[in-house]
């Protein structure tokens, strides 16, 4: 068996050598690379290994960017520091993925899935779903809203809309509950998902399931109505109407 590392922190890479052969103890690491740029550089010149451990984060950038210049057709465990909610992207293929610091039962698990990978014919990395998940911008599922003493969970399926007042942003649910959140409109509109949110004008922004209808008004604007009901008339100018209208019948 033989096993390419590709990590730039020294400690990291020797404990994984170290691991590494302590599950498997007739292994031969082949190469040690600190950088995208070495590794692609040995990739070109040598016999592809029987398989890899990537760090994702190196001094010169993302390990991914080796897949964007050698052809890789052998098994790759990424290691990374990144939490678990981040790394189901990584559940793709032949790829698996050891989490910081390497646990060494963890990384025993990731070789028998190796040795299983070896027993099934024509297999081969496709790096492209994991490049699509990994670069998904990733948006908030819910928030932690506080009611007197408690602090309450709300999923974004709940949400309604946001609105600014008095220097204090709210949120307010399907149900018609409503809660202040310490984000400005501004910060929410990044984080939100674009799908399922719109902002509507500088102090609103609302959810597809909280729009009850839509009025043509003066000069190409839009007036929305929102359930629950928001006291305030609530317009969509002329400029954003199209995107407006484009989103909701998405």
């Amino acid at each position: 068996m033989k096993v390419m590392i590709i990590e730039d922190e020294a400690p990291a890479a020797r404990r994984l050598t170290n691991l590494v052969k302590e599950c498997r103890p007739g292994v031969e690491i082949i190469g040690q690379f600190d950088s995208v740029e070495t590794a692609t550089g040995w990739l070109g010149e040598n016999p592809a290994p029987d398989l890899a451990f990537m760090d994702i984060q190196l001094a010169d950038g993302l390990s991914f960017e080796i897949f964007e210049t050698v052809k890789i057709n052998f098994p790759v465990i990424f290691t990374t520091a990144y939490d678990e909610y981040a790394l189901k992207a990584f559940k793709v293929n032949s790829i698996d993925y050891l989490l910081k610091p390497i646990d060494k039962k963890e990384l025993a698990a990731a070789l028998d899935k190796w040795d299983a990978l070896q027993r099934q014919p024509g297999n081969q990395v496709d790096i492209s779903e994991l490049l699509k998940s990994f670069n998904k911008p990733q948006f908030k599922n819910r928030f932690l809203v506080k009611q007197g003493q408690r602090l309450i969970p709300v999923s974004t399926e709940d949400i309604a809309y946001f609105f600014a007042e008095d220097k204090l942003v709210f949120l307010v649910t399907i149900p018609g509950n409503k809660y202040v959140v310490d984000y400005t409109i501004e910060q929410l509109e990044n984080q939100l998902d674009p799908q399922k949110f719109f902002r509507a004008n500088r102090k609103v922004i609302t959810s597809v399931p909280a729009v009850k209808d839509i009025h043509l008004s003066f000069n190409g604007k839009l007036k929305i109505h929102l359930k629950p009901d928001f006291q305030e008339e609530l317009f969509v100018s002329r400029e954003r109407a199209s995107d407006f209208k484009l989103w909701l019948g998405n």
